[in-house]
């Protein structure tokens, strides 16, 4: 009696198309995003004295710090929005880029122990942290819109503009591909170079300086403005503050612009994560 032909359920190869999203595949495994969601959300804090508090504390002390050296000691002038929530709607986006970028760059070096036992599609990874920043960046509105309504009502000369309401959507969108672009760049280089690590919280802060978050774009001089917006995170910067407080730039061609570039260097960081993907375990 002939022996029957073994079937196989599931065929795993290292040959695939370097822009293979892979959705399907991550769409069977969406009850594992919920789960690596919870573990971004709840277990980064755990055995912690304050616990998921740390998710509002973080963000309320980097605003004070800066309303304090940018709005206080430097005294930047800011279109008459108090420079408490002119730096509170700062970090809320700011934050929200950041971490796009910060739970993609360490898919690799952060889940080896996991990658090296079991196999799933790795991008659940980085789609669960853009999913918990979501979740992050819902709680920060929530403390904005608090502080927004305190000084709208105590006289402060600060307004929604819908039509940047309305478009918001498009930059968070924009903010996370090009988040996720980056951290894949920089998670595939750090697989092989493990030193960049070192310089990746310094580059994130610098990056931060050249990006129009602590101050408004009119601050800059006109001489090296044109420098600065280069920057495809200053347009969507600008657009965020004036969509809730009525202060900023709304430049649709320099939205179109940075949504250019996002999708440039996602689709770079979507090669570089897809070539690193195959072998990483190797060198990790």
């Amino acid at each position: 009696m002939k022996e029957q032909q073994e079937q196989w359920t599931e065929v795993i190869t290292g040959q695939h198309n370097w822009l293979n999203l892979k959705l399907k595949e991550v769409w069977k495994y969406r009850d594992l995003v919920r789960l690596f969601v919870w573990r971004d959300f709840v277990a980064a804090y755990k055995q912690t004295l304050l616990g998921p508090l740390w998710h509002f504390i973080n963000p309320l002390m980097s605003t004070l710090i800066y309303t304090i050296i940018f709005g206080v000691i430097a005294n930047i002038e800011m279109g008459g929005v108090p420079p408490f929530l002119f730096q509170l709607a700062s970090v809320t986006f700011w934050g929200y880029f950041a971490r796009c970028f910060s739970v993609t760059q360490i898919t690799f070096l952060g889940n080896a122990n996991i990658f090296g036992k079991v196999y799933f599609p790795r991008l659940t990874v980085p789609i669960a942290g853009i999913i918990s920043s979501l979740i992050q960046l819902g709680i920060m509105l929530v403390i904005f819109f608090i502080a927004w309504i305190y000084y709208k009502y105590t006289g402060s000369k600060i307004h929604i503009a819908w039509e940047g309401v309305l478009i918001l959507p498009i930059l968070l969108i924009i903010s996370s591909i090009l988040g996720m672009g980056m951290g894949a760049i920089v998670a595939a280089l750090t697989t092989k170079y493990r030193d960049l690590n070192l310089f990746v919280s310094y580059g994130i802060s610098l990056l931060m300086y050249a990006s129009a978050v602590v101050y408004p774009i009119a601050a800059i001089p006109e001489a090296y403005k044109v420098y600065v917006v280069i920057n495809p995170i200053v347009y969507l910067m600008e657009g965020f503050r004036y969509a809730f407080l009525g202060y900023g730039i709304l430049d649709t061609w320099g939205i179109l612009y940075s949504a250019g570039v996002a999708v440039f260097v996602f689709l770079l960081g979507l090669i570089a994560f897809n070539i690193t993907e195959k072998d990483f375990i190797d060198t990790v």
